[in-house]
């Protein structure tokens, strides 16, 4: 498996030759590469501090050490957040004024798997550029090391209830509301962090929690990426428990899926969907999503007056554009919610929150809450290819195919057929010859047939 270096971050499976996983030489040299970075931007004799935070996969101790260690020989102090979530680590750099910060996840990935994912002084992603430069820096691997004098100094903190604080501080969580209505809620947490956090979180709204697979071990429970056909149990447990709610949350808690009181999944697109619709509610603005995200976000947005806007896939992309409209609430169509008056990063501790309030204020069974929404389906398919020449070729016919369409195309091409309620985004793959189809319409056979109709055109145009 080849060493993955992209926009949200450096990742591979731990175990193997250096440079075709996430090896022990890798992990220093491209953490050396980072403290460079941070030294270029500060002024001569200014010690650094950077803030270290890990989900609870089998590999995060042994990275852990070699991260903290590497940094504190480059002349950074290291506060050690250890077992936290992404948005807490996030927030941490915040709290710490710190220069950075590095959170050992992979994500929805796969136990093997691991990752470094780098944040700037205001605890967001490294940008495209920023990443580019780091992998140039990684490369050259001209490190200077700090003498003995000079080691970083290293302290181990909890911030996780300083993020439930702040969560729970937020205007829009209706804490009283969601004590008073005595929710009963089942947590399946795939036996990562989100086992010791999202129960802390619900104890400290008066939520009655029922925990499955949160014992923070790093063996998954089942697959981590909390798609309908890795969460039956959940299912089934908020049935038979006679619950108001299920909660999934993946290995490092930035995406939250719910489940229904009757044990019928929610949808993952609609996480974002039902927190904006509450959010707007109260607070008018702007909102955004990524190009591969429910059409049903922009419908609500433009029923509340206010105006919808799509990014590039992946959150910094998401966060830069928040920025640039001034966007109230965002996120992204994998349960991704981010609430930038909160932080600038997805955050299931507060899409919780948020959706409870929601409940809560409304009196509405989740159920209820869910036909309200705009109704869609989102099929996912996939063009294989024998070249990853064709892939430029089908991209372009297709927008010249399909021109009288509104075509986006600042990530691979979404076609909009306006009219018909309907879109459909091909993006290629970065390592293989694949382009990802993923089309929506009102129902899941009109989204499948879309789908096969732009894959039909992509093969009449290589032919």
């Amino acid at each position: 498996m080849t060493l993955i270096k992209s926009i949200s971050g450096i990742r591979g499976t731990v175990g193997g030759t250096c440079g075709d996983s996430l090896s022990p030489l890798d992990i220093v040299k491209f953490v050396s590469a980072y403290a460079s970075m941070l030294a270029k931007g500060k002024q001569s004799g200014c010690r650094l501090k950077v803030v270290v935070g890990r989900d609870a996969r089998l590999s995060g101790p042994m990275v852990e050490e070699i991260v903290c260690g590497t940094l504190r020989a480059c002349g950074i102090d290291v506060v050690n957040a250890s077992l936290a979530s992404t948005p807490t680590v996030e927030m941490a750099v915040v709290f710490e004024k710190a220069d950075g910060g590095i959170i050992l996840t992979a994500s929805h990935n796969p136990r093997q798997w691991n990752a470094l994912k780098l944040l700037n002084s205001r605890g967001e992603f490294l940008n495209a550029a920023e990443g580019a430069e780091l992998v140039e820096i990684a490369g050259r691997e001209d490190f200077v090391y700090c003498d003995v004098d000079s080691v970083g100094t290293y302290v181990e903190k909890d911030f996780t209830d300083a993020h439930i604080q702040a969560v729970l501080a937020h205007p829009l969580v209706d804490t009283e509301a969601i004590r008073a209505r005595g929710f009963k809620i089942v947590v399946d947490a795939v036996n990562s962090v989100g086992g010791v956090v999202m129960p802390r979180l619900l104890e400290a709204l008066g939520v009655e929690c029922v925990k499955i697979n949160c014992e923070p071990t790093g063996q998954f429970a089942h697959n981590p990426e909390p798609l309908p056909s890795h969460l039956t149990d959940l299912c089934s447990m908020v049935a038979s428990e006679k619950a108001d709610l299920g909660i999934a949350v993946d290995p490092d808690v930035d995406r939250l899926a719910l489940v229904c009181e009757d044990g019928t999944f929610f949808g993952e697109e609609y996480t974002l969907v039902s927190v904006a619709d509450y959010f707007l509610s109260r607070v008018q603005g702007p909102t955004v999503s990524n190009l591969s995200s429910s059409r049903a976000l922009r419908d609500i947005t433009e029923a509340h007056g206010c105006t919808y806007t799509a990014s590039a896939v992946g959150e910094v992309n998401v966060t830069e554009e928040m920025k640039r409209t001034g966007a109230v609430i965002g996120g992204e169509g994998n349960g991704g919610v981010i609430v930038p008056d909160l932080h600038y990063g997805r955050d299931a501790l507060i899409g919780t929150a948020l959706f409870l309030s929601l409940l809560a204020r409304s009196g509405k069974k989740v159920t209820e809450v869910r036909a309200a929404l705009p109704q869609y389906c989102i099929s996912k398919n996939r063009i294989e290819l024998s070249d990853k020449s064709l892939i430029d070729r089908i991209l372009n016919g297709l927008k010249q195919l399909y021109a009288s369409e509104r075509i986006t195309d600042i990530d691979g091409v979404r076609i909009d057929f306006d009219a018909r309620k309907m879109w459909v985004h091909l993006r290629k793959s970065n390592t293989e010859p694949i382009i990802r189809v993923y089309s929506e319409a009102v129902d899941a056979e009109s989204a499948d047939a879309l789908a096969k109709e732009i894959i039909a055109a992509a093969m009449r145009i290589i032919e």
